[in-house]
């Protein structure tokens, strides 16, 4: 069980999702409004948690509870339910946890990855809340579901739950510490299990000679074709799949499997969403590109800065656009002052290198450099509206990636 909790930080005082700065944050408070069909208790609710009148919070398996200061002198007991996992989906979750370095190096920055959330989804493990999973509870005389005094201590918890994601995992039914036990024990089984070393073998020398001797021929490549065929057959009526789409659809794999014959295996990996990514990358036309972006939920400047960073670095471009992470400090202090010799070269007056996580930024001149996942630097440019786009492909040598976008941002 986790310890009571300081009453949590009042929210900006003004709008309805004003409550969660995170998406994680903003999905519990979603999943209250979308379980009420009283907007008139919740606007009390959101009013009462502006005003601090939610007292300190405790945090359990299956529930959070805190006193709320209603209209009379005593506070009332309020309560919100939430189903905790099963043994099974907690095994689902843990190895899902596992799998991937990046879902544990983000938690421990105290970040949800929208990643684990997918995985978890497709697994049928809920980790957010569904509507249908809150269940409000108050000894208040109110019979509104919930009452403003449940629906206050929801809107309330969201500031705590964007700063520690792991009151999630507390609600479905362990907490910090016990998750990162069984995480450690999970690794510890696997490098137990893990295959026994491969047989010493040959030197390479004579490997080399045993096979120039023997001189097996090797099967050549079959050609893939250029071109998907046309459609035998219309697709039926009334599917709504048109000819054009499908025969796109032809070549696409067509040219994918030309690349895995080629040894390319990356596409075998995409999820769902990086794969409609690269699909808009290869500028399917407008029509595609806008279907893309309605059936993945992605706003259009966001979809559209994907795409361009699928094309200057493919899946792991993509992963350098969306998921910040904290390298190693040697790595970032070499590359620092490499800029800085190169910048004391190239800048009129003294550039401002500013340093958070992976990323290095040129305050004042509008370029950024991320260091992604395979150690080379993925060159940044700020628009007017302070958004950051991919300017051009990544290279292992900071100074370098920086002189791509330089003459781009006219210094």
């Amino acid at each position: 069980m986790t310890p009571s909790l300081p009453s949590p930080r009042r929210a900006p005082a003004r709008g309805k999702r004003a409550f969660a700065a995170t998406w994680w944050g903003q999905a519990w408070v979603a999943a209250l409004e979308d379980s009420s069909l009283d907007a008139g208790r919740l606007s009390r609710g959101r009013t009462y948690a502006r005003k601090g009148m939610v007292g300190p919070t405790t945090v359990a398996p299956g529930q959070i509870k805190a006193p709320v200061q209603g209209s009379r002198p005593r506070p009332y007991r309020s309560a919100v339910h939430l189903p905790v996992l099963t043994n099974a989906q907690w095994d689902t979750l843990l190895d899902t946890i596992a799998a991937r370095a990046g879902h544990l190096a983000a938690l421990l920055d105290g970040e949800m990855p929208t990643e684990l959330v997918d995985d978890t989804r497709h697994t049928g493990v809920p980790l957010l809340p569904q509507p249908t999973e809150l269940e409000p509870e108050c000894s208040c005389p109110d019979w509104g579901y919930p009452c403003k005094h449940a629906a206050a201590l929801c809107y309330a918890i969201a500031a705590t739950i964007d700063t520690d994601p792991f009151v999630l995992f507390a609600l479905r039914g362990r907490g910090r510490e016990e998750v990162f036990a069984q995480l450690r024990a999970l690794r510890t089984a696997a490098q137990e299990t893990a295959a026994p070393p491969a047989p010493a073998g040959i030197p390479a020398a004579a490997a080399y000679a045993r096979w120039a001797e023997e001189s097996p021929e090797l099967p050549e490549l079959p050609e893939p074709a250029a071109h998907a065929t046309a459609l035998p057959v219309a697709p039926p009526p009334g599917t709504g799949l048109a000819a054009a789409d499908l025969e796109r659809l032809m070549a696409d794999a067509t040219a994918r499997a030309a690349r895995l014959l080629a040894g390319a295996t990356a596409d075998l990996y995409l999820t769902q969403h990086q794969d409609a990514v690269r699909i808009a990358a290869s500028s399917p036309g407008p029509e595609w590109f806008h279907h893309l972006i309605r059936n993945t939920g992605t706003k259009p400047t966001a979809f559209a800065r994907l795409t361009r960073a699928w094309r200057h670095g493919g899946p792991t471009g993509i992963t350098v656009a969306e998921q910040p992470y904290t390298p190693d400090p040697t790595v970032m202090k070499a590359a620092r002052t490499s800029l800085g010799t190169a910048l004391a070269e190239m800048a009129d007056s003294p550039a401002h290198l500013r340093t958070w996580r992976n990323r290095l930024t040129l305050t004042h001149h509008g370029i950024q450099l991320r260091l992604g996942p395979d150690t080379r630097w993925y060159p940044y440019l700020q628009d007017d509206d302070g958004e950051w786009w991919p300017a051009g492909p990544a290279d292992s040598d900071p100074v370098t990636a920086l002189t791509a976008a330089w003459p781009q941002n006219g210094g």
